[in-house]
């Protein structure tokens, strides 16, 4: 399938109703042994968009993860999605797309937006995240040297394959062991929230005819 074809799919297929749970569910992290994380939040989820930006390089479809710095927080070193909480005023597509502008150094303006997956619940940092799907034209990279210390190149037709999805044990912020359905992407392990909107994308493209 040609990347044209298979936007233009992707496209039409992301008006119609999504998988959302049944694809998020069998990524999720279990967590194992006596110390289990608990999370209370006393206020709403805070908005926010994740940008999944597809482009084709040498017939190969790809698109840009991020790896966080090290940093006091739930989210250090893992690897995500560019993203983050939205502006006032904001809706999902503006900012995903401002996101992408400030962590990896898109112009927002070249983005072809597509459609949407389901919004997903981020249960640590209390976050309510729509995943925005795009393309983009010969896309060049430049990371936040703040909020970024790498960004993957990773491969659809990678995550489509049907042992695409592996298991191991991690510690999750630094205590938590926690078994952790993920994938592995340009040497990284994927797990968490990431790992499960892009099952969503993963089922959702699979099943384009």
């Amino acid at each position: 399938m040609f990347f044209e074809e298979l936007t233009q799919k992707l496209s039409e297929r992301l008006l119609l109703e999504l998988p959302g749970a049944t694809a998020h569910e069998p990524m999720r992290a279990i967590p194992i042994g006596s110390t289990i994380p608990r999370f209370e939040h006393k206020l709403p989820a805070k908005p926010g968009s994740v940008l999944i930006l597809l482009y084709e390089e040498d017939g190969i479809v790809k698109f840009p993860l991020i790896k966080r710095p090290e940093y006091l927080g739930a989210h250090s070193g893992q690897i995500s999605l560019p993203g983050g909480k939205a502006e006032s005023g904001e809706n999902p597509i503006e900012t995903a797309l401002r996101e992408g502008e400030e962590e990896i150094g898109i112009d927002g303006s070249k983005v072809k937006v597509l459609g949407r997956l389901s919004d997903f619940f981020v249960i640590p940092s209390n976050f309510l995240v729509t995943p925005i799907v795009g393309t983009i034209e010969k896309p060049i990279f430049t990371p936040d040297k703040r909020e970024v210390a790498r960004i993957l190149a990773a491969d659809l037709f990678d995550l489509l394959r049907e042992e695409a999805v592996l298991q191991k044990e991690i510690i999750a912020a630094g205590q938590y062991r926690m078994m952790a359905p993920h994938f592995e992407i340009d040497g990284e392990v994927v797990w968490g929230a990431t790992a499960m909107m892009l099952n969503e994308l993963r089922l959702v493209v699979r099943g384009l005819e």
